[in-house]
């Protein structure tokens, strides 16, 4: 059995994921509007109708900003641990009953036919987390929104079938930003802020090292990143490090402004 992913929308102005194994559907985040959620979703060919879940990352606007309303509207049950429901439910709105539900970010479960492994990543949220999805001998994994890239992040996420990794921003670009305050640059910068395209990098190469053959870069910055300058600060490190892209590694970019590609992946991958 295939599972197949598409980052809907991945970046700064909002983010959603898609994510299909078996009869199961779940969305990870859904940070656009309600609207545009649904019309994401009819055009890679799914009823919105049929999303099982919705798995919260952490409570930033561009990561609930249409979660109300597609849990509202379609009566999709939402998860998070109980520090994000916190932080999210004065702006999420009313709750349909039986939609609240709250994990453990220790501990894996199931939805439907998807094993789901929540992990701990260092970000300035209550208690954010990142996502393994298992379907049979296949696995997605995200990490993004990362100050840094521990090594429990790359052990909760080694060897998976496909990774969606943050490459946020290029230093110098964010430092040379007219428009972001001091404070904000220091909090991208930080250790719980966000990983740049150099950091992403060294990430990558740890990935490989453990088997991990598909990756697609994501939450790019639409101030302070291109996503030709992203892909190539990758290209270039894998290229001196001996990693044959297109063999050892595949690349892809995911967009903050338009649907991503469609990725099935089978028990090959």
């Amino acid at each position: 059995m295939d599972m197949i992913f598409c980052p809907l929308y991945s970046g700064s102005s909002g983010n959603a994921l898609f994510v299909q194994y078996g009869r199961t559907r779940l969305l990870i985040d859904a940070g656009k509007p309600g609207k545009t959620l649904d019309e994401a979703l009819t055009m890679i060919g799914v009823n919105p109708d049929t999303i099982d879940a919705i798995l919260i990352t952490h409570e930033h606007n561009d990561h609930i900003a249409g979660a109300g309303v597609m849990c509202r509207k379609h009566h999709i049950p939402v998860y998070a641990n109980e520090a994000t429901w916190r932080g999210m439910e004065a702006k999420f709105g009313r709750i349909p009953e039986g939609c609240r539900r709250v994990f453990d970010s220790d501990g894996d479960f199931y939805l439907g036919d998807i094993g789901v492994a929540p992990f701990r990543i260092p970000h300035d949220a209550a208690e954010p987390v990142g996502y393994r999805l298992w379907g049979g001998g296949l696995s997605i994994s995200t990490a993004t929104d990362l100050g840094h890239f521990p090594r429990h992040v790359r052990d909760a996420v080694a060897g998976s079938s496909l990774v969606l990794l943050e490459s946020n921003h290029d230093p110098e670009m964010l430092r040379m930003n007219a428009h972001y305050s001091s404070y904000l640059k220091q909090r991208i910068l930080g250790n719980h802020g966000h990983l740049s395209n150099e950091a992403c990098a060294d990430a990558l190469l740890q990935l490989v090292d453990t088997g991990v053959r598909n990756v697609i870069l994501g939450h790019l910055s639409g101030e302070n990143n291109r996503p030709e300058l992203a892909l190539s600060t990758s290209e270039a490190r894998m290229e001196r490090e001996g990693i044959r892209l297109g063999e050892d590694l595949r690349l892809d970019l995911a967009w903050r402004d338009h649907i991503g590609s469609v990725y099935t992946l089978g028990e090959g991958a």
